[in-house]
Parts: C-alpha cells; sequence; structure tokens
C-alpha cells in the first residue's frame, strides 16, 4: 500500500487542522493498523496517534490527547487526523503510516511503511 499524506500548512497557535492520508493498493482495512508519525528537527519521532484494524481502537501520545482525534473512513481508503487547540510544540513533518503487524497495541510506536510527510507548523 502507497500512502500519501497532506493537508499540512501553517497555523496559528489555538488553530485547528486535518490531515488526510490516501492509500493506494489494498485495503487499509487489512493492515494491523495504521497511524500517524511527526518528526521535528532534533528530536525523536515520535507516535501521535493510530487506530486498530480489528476494533477501530484508537491511541494517542499523552501530548495530544483530548486534542487530536484519529478516524478512517474504510469506503474512501483514508485516515483522517483532527488536530484542535495547536501548539508551537506540535510543529513537525507529519507521516501517515502502518503498523507491523502484531506490533504492540497500543504503543503507536512500531510503524513498517509510511510516505511523504506533510508539514505542519504552528506559529505562536
Amino acid at each position: 500500500v502507497q500512502l500519501q499524506a497532506s493537508g499540512g500548512g501553517l497555523v496559528q497557535s489555538g488553530g485547528s487542522l486535518r490531515l488526510s492520508c490516501a492509500a493506494s493498493g489494498p485495503s487499509l482495512d487489512y493492515k494491523f493498523g495504521i497511524g500517524w508519525f511527526r518528526q521535528a528537527p532534533g528530536k525523536e519521532r515520535e507516535g501521535v496517534s493510530c487506530i486498530h484494524r480489528t476494533d477501530g481502537s484508537t491511541a494517542y501520545a499523552d501530548s495530544v490527547k483530548g486534542r487530536f482525534t484519529i478516524s478512517r473512513d474504510n469506503a474512501k481508503n483514508t485516515v483522517y487526523l483532527q488536530m484542535n487547540s495547536l501548539k508551537p510544540e506540535d510543529t513537525a513533518v507529519y507521516y501517515c503510516a502502518t503498523l507491523i503487524e502484531g506490533s504492540s497495541w497500543p504503543d503507536c510506536a512500531d510503524f513498517g511503511s509510511w510516505g511523504q510527510g506533510t508539514q505542519l507548523t504552528v506559529s505562536s
């Protein structure tokens, strides 16, 4: 499956944005899980949010709980990340990625493949 993230941009602190991840190829529903991670300059990669294949359960990093919401549209083979109350520390390149089959849940950390990311910049 090929993944393409989009929807990033420049937003003011406190603002909202929605990222989209369009998948081409096999249905996302066959993947163990799918989610988003982010990479900021000088920082380690951080798993932001994931959604599980079986029951659609979700997982979030503590840093985004209550502000971000992950969802998926199986008919469109697309995953979304709604981001509210954005903070400057959310600034990063966001990647949509699939979880490795059988990886620990809800760790949202063992990503197997991802596509090109989308840049989010939050100004203070």
